[in-house]
């Protein structure tokens, strides 16, 4: 991997003249795993730089030509030559758009307030940065907030925008060598509120003559002179010489007025033990575990803090030890944090950082029609399956049920409620936050909307099932499974993957029809006697509902010749002949009266396919009979099921079995069991789950050739 990280033009990478960021890129980048692999850009003036890894981009004098330009262009230009895997961007969104053709990831990292920097200011662009930028990194929780004013809801819990704050070692305190000395660092404006801590100090000073205090800092704009015999202002000094002031300061201040969108000498400070003294400013208030944070700022309320301090030791001393044993923010932990994201960057999302951990407590999100709109008449359908799979499992399922949205929320301006429809998932997405999205023939979600979650949300897996049959005579469903498959992590369906001759490497696997022990009861195995002797039922369309005028289904045909083949057996019929479909629990009625199951799709038949008819005939304990041709037959002993080659073969069969209790009872429970056992909703579901998240677990029809 090759990592380039860019600082903002000017930026001294010094130890003369160190800025926040280039403390923070220095001190990160010596300790990560991937330091033999950054290299760190900048221009500089000064002769010395932090680290060995630093590349100066020397700048020709140009006047009419923006400086900041020639620097990205000249960057450019080198990185063509390097082609880094990872770019990371320090505070300056301007820069993003220039890099984009060097088709690296880029990481832009905000040290200051995003709405106020160019390039980031309005809504237009920074939507645009989300969609250009890996990763978006901010120092604070502030400033991420900031960088979500106005932005849709759905942005804001986007993976792609992560908090990692600035950090720095700890070292060993003897709170013994403790001083009696106050210490304010930084600029030495008002914006860092230098004059309310002046004006605070000096009655502080006057009133306890044995206290001093420490300035360091410098400000050429600005001048706010203050003096006094136990003030000492060491101005501008290199940063190690500022942690040494630190480590004999017993009380330090931070009182910017300004929205300060961290606050590095606050975290310095109680790193070093100090008793830490904060305004409630942008945020300050995360830059300290233990400390006060001033909710009024003015100079009367810093005194009032400082004194109450001076004279209460023990709360002095218990604020020092707990802000130095509770400082966690160490460049070994933010280095860690870095790391994981350049980890996952470089294996392109592929890599899950939890995939060593149970896939237990996954939050998924369901897409498919839970017809909820129909009443009951189709409740128990594959999708319900799945889900309660997914339910035993312990993950956490949020069903979202496509149909039934665009049926409720069609109106003039979205007439098939599409529109409504992807805005939902969007804003579902936005408060679920799911590990996982699956799709069942949740053909109204658009490609623009997938898209748009997989640049925002790259970590979530996109997942689909499809139940429907898919070779040459059904080419409209092999065009629906396709179309949304190059944005799927790995795709299921109820057709053997090899015969449908998709080229391109998918990731496809055959998915059983599930049974569940909340549909599947019944136990007809165990009757003794029956109204019927073969149950058939089909229909013209499942959300149809009912026969269709006019349309004939092969299924028809064959199904008379086989009643005239067979004129003494019993046939309970439905979807044909006149006699309208069945559904729910008059469909489970009809089959607890017969013996034997007829499993017959529609067309000629493909390997492995079938109609969810199967798993709920053999589910409730049927004697299933089906179609050498389909092979499903591989799956079972001679004793579990009954195949048949042609109409003939069937009607013999048909014959024997219906008139054979004991025999046809035996099948049908070895049948039910072989099918409960290794075809169960939560063995499907846990097939699903295992797949998605690259686990090599074994299941059975994975097995079978």
């Amino acid at each position: 991997m090759k990592i380039s990280i860019l600082l903002p033009y000017k930026e001294n990478y010094s130890p003369a003249y160190a800025g926040a960021v280039s403390l923070f890129v220095n001190s990160t980048s010596k300790i990560s795993k991937y330091k033999k692999n950054i290299t760190v850009y900048g221009s500089t003036d000064y002769s010395k730089k932090l680290s060995n890894n630093y590349k100066n981009i020397d700048l020709p004098k140009r006047f009419l030509v923006s400086q900041s330009k020639v620097y990205v262009n000249k960057f450019l230009e080198i990185q063509k030559q390097i082609k880094p895997n990872i770019i990371e961007v320090h505070n300056r969104p301007i820069y993003i758009n220039d890099l984009i053709e060097l088709k690296s990831d880029i990481v832009l990292y905000f040290h200051n307030d995003p709405i106020t920097m160019v390039g980031s200011k309005s809504v237009k662009e920074r939507v645009s940065l989300l969609k250009t930028c890996s990763k978006i990194i901010f120092n604070s929780m502030w400033s991420k907030k900031k960088f979500l004013t106005s932005l849709d809801k759905f942005y804001h819990k986007s993976e792609k925008l992560e908090v990692i704050h600035q950090s720095i070692n700890k070292t060993k305190v003897n709170f013994k060598d403790k001083k009696k000395i106050i210490t304010f660092v930084g600029k030495l404006n008002s914006a860092k509120g230098y004059d309310i801590f002046c004006r605070a100090i000096i009655k502080i000073l006057n009133k306890y003559s044995d206290w001093s205090a420490n300035v360091v800092g410098d400000e050429p704009r600005e001048k706010i002179n203050v003096t006094h015999k136990n003030l000492i202002n060491f101005g501008f000094q290199k940063h190690s010489k500022v942690l040494k002031i630190f480590k004999k300061t017993s009380i330090a201040v931070a009182c910017s007025r300004w929205q300060e969108p961290f606050g590095r000498t606050s975290l310095e400070a109680s790193s070093r033990g100090c008793a830490v003294i904060i305004s409630n400013s942008g945020g300050l208030p995360e830059t300290i575990t233990n400390g006060i944070i001033l909710r009024k700022l003015n100079s009367n309320e810093l005194f009032n803090s400082i004194e109450k301090l001076i004279l209460n030791k023990k709360k002095l001393i218990y604020l020092q030890q707990r802000s130095f044993k509770n400082f966690y923010l160490t460049d070994k932990f933010i280095s860690n944090k870095i790391d994981d994201y350049r980890k996952i960057i470089f294996t392109k999302f592929k890599f899950n950082l939890n995939i060593t951990k149970s896939l237990f407590n996954k939050k998924i999100l369901h897409i498919t029609n839970f017809n909820e709109r129909h009443d009951g008449r189709l409740f128990y359908n594959t999708g319900r399956r799945i889900n309660n799979g997914f339910i035993r499992l312990n993950h956490s399922v949020l069903e979202f049920s496509d149909r039934d949205i665009v049926s409720y929320y069609r109106s003039l301006k979205d007439l098939n409620g599409s529109k409504k429809l992807n805005k939902k998932l969007l804003e579902v997405i936005s408060n679920y936050l799911p590990d996982i999205i699956v799709f069942g023939h949740a053909d109204l979600i658009k490609i623009e909307t997938l898209e748009f979650i997989k640049k925002n949300y790259p970590n979530i897996k996109l997942v689909q099932w499809f139940l429907d049959r898919m070779d040459s005579e059904w080419i409209n469903n092999k065009k629906r499974f396709l179309d949304k498959i190059n944005l799927m992590d790995v795709s299921f369906c109820t057709t053997d993957p090899k015969t449908l001759n998709i080229k391109k490497n998918h990731e496809i696997y055959y998915m059983p029809n599930p049974v569940d022990t909340s549909f599947e009861t019944l136990n007809n195995f165990n009757n003794t006697s029956f109204n019927s002797d073969v149950f058939f039922a089909m229909s013209h369309g499942v959300h149809r509902g009912v026969l269709k005028k006019g349309k004939i289904d092969k299924r028809e045909i064959f199904i008379n010749k086989l009643i005239k083949k067979t004129p003494d057996i019993r046939f309970d019929l439905y979807g044909m002949n006149n006699v309208q479909p069945i559904w729910a629990d008059d469909y489970r009625l009809a089959i607890s009266q017969s013996k034997i199951g007829l499993n017959i799709s529609q067309g000629k038949p493909v390997k492995y396919y079938s109609s969810d008819r199967f798993s709920q005939l053999i589910g409730n304990g049927l004697l299933v009979m089906i179609d050498e041709k389909t092979k499903i037959g591989n799956f079972f002993n001679k004793d579990e099921i009954v195949i048949y080659n042609n109409i003939s073969d069937l009607s013999e069969k048909i014959i024997k079995y219906s008139n054979d209790n004991k025999l046809r009872n035996k099948i049908a429970l070895k049948g039910k069991k072989k099918y409960f056992k290794y075809f169960n909703s939560t063995v499907v579901a846990d097939f699903i789950i295992n797949k998605t998240f690259g686990i090599n677990k074994n299941f059975f029809w994975e097995n079978i050739k």
